[in-house]
């Protein structure tokens, strides 16, 4: 299997025979699912090239998930970290396999009926709440990040990122840059912030429960406004982008308005949300800069897993959503 020698694994775990498969609809770092014929874990490594700096750190990864799980947050626990690249290539971890559903199908998301879907989506915006609410240092996690200029520092760093990825020209993307960094707000007090969080990264169970929010590699202390946006962002933008129709879920029926989603924001964590534009500009920019990022991998062939050909096509509406959202739009 690409990116993972379950022969290797088995030895390094002095397990029984392996199997495994990698999970679609990663993007970044690569998910598999591993079994041992009674046991089920996911195990989680950084891409197979192009890493740029900071990212795809196994072990802040490792780090985040067991401070939450053990706070009682919906995070997969984590059962192993592993450093030493000679086991598989690269450093990774295992954590517990979560049963739940991801929906990235508009039938799914229209399946559900348009007042459950309504309520799980707000459920989603609660359980963000309920994150910016924990205290990062009686978690353990007071380390994980310095949230004082953190806007500031983001700003810099996704341009950072944008410059080690370019493999194109991408219309607007450098303008929108400037346009963000004349002027960047504070922020308030930091929070634990996910830093991709949407709907298609967590798992849902037979209820329309949250049963794990995944996908923890962007993870820090920083302005939970950030996540907020970001969350927006994603609600206007294709769950699928092949092997399907795409999705945007802000049109299937039932979906919450931007509106109400930042207003049950607001209600649920105490904080103002009245002014989100820059926050939304930037989520996307940020966003833009990821996925050209992920098309960069795709064009140097270091990445495995099916969609990434068509990735490349989300940057320039991307670009333009940030635009507009500095235009008030």
């Amino acid at each position: 299997m690409k990116g993972l020698d379950l022969d290797k694994l088995q030895a390094f775990l002095g397990s029984r025979p392996l199997s495994g498969q990698m999970f679609a609809g990663g993007r970044s770092n690569l998910t598999y699912a591993v079994t041992d014929g009674e046991q089920r874990w996911v195990l989680r490594r950084p891409p197979l090239g192009h890493v740029l700096p900071t990212a795809h750190d196994m072990v802040r990864e490792h780090k985040v998930l067991e401070a939450l799980s053990k706070a009682g947050f919906p995070a997969p626990t984590p059962v192993l970290l592993c450093t030493d690249v000679a086991v598989i290539g690269a450093p990774f971890y295992m954590m517990e396999h979560v049963e739940g559903r991801i929906y990235r199908d508009e039938s799914d998301l229209s399946g559900i009926g348009d007042e459950p879907l309504h309520d799980l989506v707000l459920r989603l915006v609660d359980t963000l709440a309920d994150l910016h609410a924990l205290d990062p240092a009686a978690i353990g996690l007071a380390d994980f990040g310095r949230p004082e200029g953190f806007n500031q520092r983001q700003v810099g760093r996704w341009k950072k990122q944008l410059d080690a990825s370019r493999s194109r020209e991408v219309a607007g993307i450098d303008e929108l840059h400037a346009r963000l960094a004349v002027d960047i707000p504070a922020g308030g007090p930091g929070a634990v912030v996910h830093g991709d969080y949407r709907l298609d990264n967590v798992l849902i169970g037979p209820a329309l429960e949250i049963n794990a929010v995944l996908d923890w590699e962007m993870s820090t202390l920083g302005d939970p406004l950030s996540d907020v946006a970001l969350m927006l962002v994603y609600a206007g933008l294709p769950l699928q982008v092949s092997g399907g129709r795409a999705t945007v879920p802000l049109k299937v029926a039932g979906h919450p308005s931007l509106r109400e989603m930042s207003d049950r924001y607001a209600g649920r964590s105490g904080r103002d949300v009245s002014d989100l534009h820059w926050y939304v500009a930037f989520a996307a920019f940020k966003l833009a800069v990821i996925l050209e990022g992920v098309h960069y991998r795709y064009v140097q062939g270091q990445t495995v897993g099916e969609g990434f050909d068509s990735i490349g096509n989300l940057v320039g509406p991307l670009v333009m959503r940030g635009h507009e959202a500095l235009e008030g739009n």
